[in-house]
This record gives structure tokens, sequence and C-alpha cells, in this order.
């Protein structure tokens, strides 16, 4: 049995109503809102950036573990936003936590699937006893061109796995990964802020990929949407993975507890796999969980995990982080993401 052995996330305390942005901007606040299915975004500190909030996360996936030095012999960064265009974060991170110098480690990029990749590559070399255990961190600072759409989304978060073969609390039951060259979403060398293909974004990219990955998984596999207790799809707002869901055929009920956009915004790499932790905190022995990344560029990674017995000792209290905030102002905001 291989997959997920424990977990750990951070959110940072604070959020920018959208109300607030769209006050800004002479934007309707109401209109805004019921665009995106978005209400406030998490926002990390002006000394904050994707690699403390990936160490914040790291840390607490490996509390409480009891490991060999030896047994941690890859660490992987998914981040659209690190922080050197040259000099892995991967590296600092496993100095941070005091890992044995004799690992892999390298920084994954593929937009808000960078982590997800790097899962697929990570359980392989778990597969083939490469290492014992293998840490994948997803971690973002988003960020955003003042007045963009994106502005009203892009947000701050970490997620970080730990996978292996010993008490496991997710085992993969399988994994695919559907890409192709859909240029939906990019950003140019010396260039500070993304651009966007606007509505390009959604049925050629987002809505295309998803698709054909859950397709693969589920006719592989021959389970229907109905054997699933949750489902989970990346969340670039609050509106496609509702739709995407509708699509495919899950119910509304499957998929409620991982819809954290609302009230996060999109943490990029981070963004589905918070969804995913989000739905552990309800998930119970033997459940199958449908999880769906997406990456602009483009591409979707698709798995489906089930519920193990030691789920309910790793659990850890993601309501509690979700309800710990501090409102900020808008020019709070700009501060913070450095733009003033």
């Amino acid at each position: 049995m291989t997959g997920i052995v424990s977990y750990g996330f951070y959110i940072p305390r604070n959020r920018i109503r959208i109300d607030e942005i769209a006050n800004v901007w002479g934007k309707d606040p109401k209109n805004v809102r019921a665009s995106l299915g978005v209400e406030e975004k998490a926002v990390s500190e002006e000394d904050e950036d994707s690699l403390t909030m990936g160490y914040q996360s790291a840390s607490m996936a490996l509390k409480d573990l009891e490991m060999k030095d030896s047994d941690l012999k890859t660490i992987f960064f998914g981040s659209e936003t690190p922080p050197y265009v040259v000099n892995p974060a991967s590296t600092i991170l496993g100095e941070f936590l005091g890992v044995d110098h004799n690992y892999l480690a390298y920084d994954t990029q593929f937009a808000c699937k960078a982590a997800t990749g790097a899962m697929i590559s990570a359980l392989s070399l778990v597969e083939t006893n490469f290492t014992k255990y293998a840490l994948v961190v997803a971690s973002d600072k988003a960020n955003a061109k003042p007045h963009d759409l994106l502005e009203y989304t892009a947000a701050s978060a970490s997620v970080s796995l730990l996978l292996g073969k010993n008490n496991v609390i997710l085992e993969v039951i399988d994994k695919a990964s559907y890409s192709s060259d859909t240029p939906d979403f990019w950003r140019r060398e010396g260039i500070r802020y993304p651009s966007h293909g606007g509505r390009f974004t959604g049925k050629p990219s987002y809505f295309h990929h998803i698709q054909q990955v859950s397709r693969i998984l589920l006719k592989k596999n021959r389970l229907e949407p109905e054997d699933f207790a949750h489902a989970v799809f990346h969340m670039p707002n609050g509106k496609f993975p509702v739709e995407i869901a509708r699509t495919l055929g899950f119910k509304e009920k499957q998929i409620e507890k991982s819809l954290i956009v609302k009230y996060l915004g999109n943490s990029y790499a981070a963004s589905a796999l918070m969804g995913l932790v989000s739905v552990l905190e309800v998930a119970k022995k033997g459940d199958l969980i449908f999880f769906a990344s997406y990456g602009s560029g483009a591409g979707s990674d698709g798995f489906i995990f089930k519920v193990t017995e030691h789920l309910a000792k790793k659990k850890r209290p993601f309501n509690n982080f979700l309800q710990d905030k501090n409102y900020i102002t808008y020019p709070t905001y700009l501060k913070f993401m450095h733009m003033i």
C-alpha cells in the first residue's frame, strides 16, 4: 500500500474581503462576489513567502513521526512563486527541517499543479524503494496585477504531504495525467505579474483537461461518480469546481466540504490540495475520494484515494485554522504583497 502517510498545511491569518478590493476600483462588490463565488482570500505577511509557508506546512506534516535520518531521501517543492529564480527552495527547506544531506531535491513548476505532478514522481520513487518517505510541498504567495480580475482570487497558503508505505492514511488506488500545449496563463522572465487568456482559461483549458483525466481514471477503474464519498477539484474560483463536478456527474454533497476557495481564495499550487485537507477533517475509513488538479499550460493530474483506519489518528483541525483570521485593508494588502 502506497500513499499519503501524513499531511500539514499553513493558512496565513490575514484576510482581505472581496468587497474591500472592489470598492477601491469602483466595482459593485455584490456582482464581483457573485461572478467569482469568492468572499475573501488569505494574504501572507510582508516577511512571508512560499518557502517560509512551506516550512510551516512541512513541520506540521512531520510532527510526531518516528523517522530515521535516512528515511526521508526525497524533497520536492512545487510552486510558481519561489523566492529565487535560480536557487532551489527544496534544499533550503531540507536544511530548515534538519534533513540528512543524503536526499534528492528539486523544485517543480507547472502553474497550479506543480505539486501534484511532483506527487506522481514521488510515489514512483517510494514504490521502487528509492526512498522510504518522500516529502512534497505545495506553496504559493500568488500575486496579480492591481485591477486585474486575478487580484480578487490570488491568495497565499501551503500544503505538505509525506508519501510512503507505512501507516498510510490515504491509499493511492490509481493516478493519471493529461497534458497539452494550451497557453491560458503565463508570466515571462522579468515580468512581475502573470497574464491570462480571459475566458480562454475556461472551456479549452480548465474544463477540457479535468474532464479528460477524470474520465480516464473512472473508466480505467470501472467506477462511477456515485462510488465516491468526496470529490475535490482545483479551485481558481468558486464557480469552476462546481461546474466541472456537475458535468462529470458528481453531486453538490460530494464536493461541498472541499470548496474552501470561498474563504481562502486560490492559493495556486496549494489550492486543490487545500480542498483535500479540508475533506480529510470529515472523511471516514473506507471512503473513496476523487481528486483532480489543474495547471495552466496546460495539464491535469487525477488521483483516486481510499481512506484507511490510520487517518483517525492523523487528522488536523482544519476548521480551527480556517476561522483564525485578521482582516486587513487594501493598502495593507499592497504592503504585504510588496506592491508599495
